[in-house]
């Protein structure tokens, strides 16, 4: 969280929407022709910049000026969906609308689905891209990787990040004060080499499993040696991040069910719901983990929800 602040060369007021204002105070729009939206998305529903955006939008449809959005690319890909559709239960500021984990959608394309969906109303404008398609990873635009966020460091961490930031609902690292954030998971508690056999064991479509240890310098773990893997994806066009992330959640629990605990609220300004369970958008998705349910029959659950998004989704298609 941070605060805003005035531009020292500019004079201008900055206005931050992560800290006591998300949503754009009536005040924070007084005067302006219109609201420019330039973020990159990295294609995960939890990642907060398209749930920014969509609350920027509400207060433009209110304030009655446009909202335009400089479109960009997901970078892991316009076609590939998965995951369950979050149950509208599980609303928070990491998933307010009922899109499923992989989206594949871009930032002007989720504005597009939100306004007319959930009724907002907007004067939207969207400015499409050229030469994008839908069956691009963001390694073949020829563009430069910029980090959106810290732990956002690469285009491989946006591969395995839909699988990975479950981790945050639960008391194992997610790789947060190492190099590799969301590559890396472990604990102190974790046997490295039995994980790695385990998982690969799983023949996960598109990913080896290395054994790791490492030590991160903050956040979870920090000053510890833990024990886990790192995840190396083989084949970026067949490896299903969700998918594996929770078999590797399965499998954490699974080798030591003592010391595996799920995170406490607060999560994301919620205080209630249990932060796995905002992460993975129901409820009933955790319940399969600790049911040891196959997570392949977790798929065949979600399946009939996520066809019928992805049929609604190729109406606010801006890209072949």
């Amino acid at each position: 969280e941070w605060s805003g602040f005035t531009h020292p060369q500019l004079g201008i007021p900055v206005y931050s929407l992560y800290g006591e204002h998300r949503k754009p105070a009536p005040g924070m729009l007084e005067g302006l022709d219109a609201l420019v939206c330039d973020l990159m998305d990295v294609g995960t529903r939890v990642y907060t910049f398209i749930w920014t955006m969509c609350l920027c939008m509400e207060a433009c449809s209110e304030a009655g000026i446009p909202f335009v959005v400089l479109d960009r690319p997901n970078p892991i890909g316009g076609e590939a969906v998965e995951g369950n559709v979050l149950d509208p239960a599980m609303r928070s500021f990491v998933g307010l609308h009922p899109i499923p984990m992989r989206h594949g959608l871009t930032p002007g394309e989720v504005a597009l689905f939100v306004n007319e969906t959930a009724s907002v109303g907007c004067d939207l404008r969207v400015v499409p891209m050229k030469g994008w398609r839908r069956d691009m990873l963001f390694a073949d635009t020829g563009l430069p990787w910029v980090l959106p966020s810290p732990n956002m460091p690469t285009l491989d961490t946006a591969l395995v990040y839909p699988g990975t930031v479950a981790f945050e609902g639960a008391n194992v690292s997610e790789g947060r004060g190492t190099c590799r954030p969301f590559e890396l998971i472990g604990a102190p508690w974790l046997d490295a080499e039995a994980l790695a056999k385990s998982m690969n064991g799983r023949n996960l479509p598109g990913a080896h499993f290395r054994a790791a240890w490492f030590e991160p310098v903050f956040h979870k773990g920090a000053g510890k040696i833990c024990g886990g893997v790192q995840i190396h994806v083989t084949d970026p066009n067949a490896f299903k991040p969700y998918l594996t992330g929770l078999a590797l959640l399965q499998d954490c629990r699974d080798q030591s069910p003592e010391q595996f605990a799920w995170k406490q609220p607060p999560y994301e300004y919620e205080f209630k719901k249990l932060p796995i369970d905002l992460i993975l958008g129901d409820s009933q998705v955790r319940r399969g983990i600790e049911d040891g349910i196959p997570v392949r029959q977790l798929e065949e659950a979600w399946a009939p929800g996520l066809s019928a998004f992805c049929e609604l989704k190729k109406q606010y298609h801006l890209y072949e």
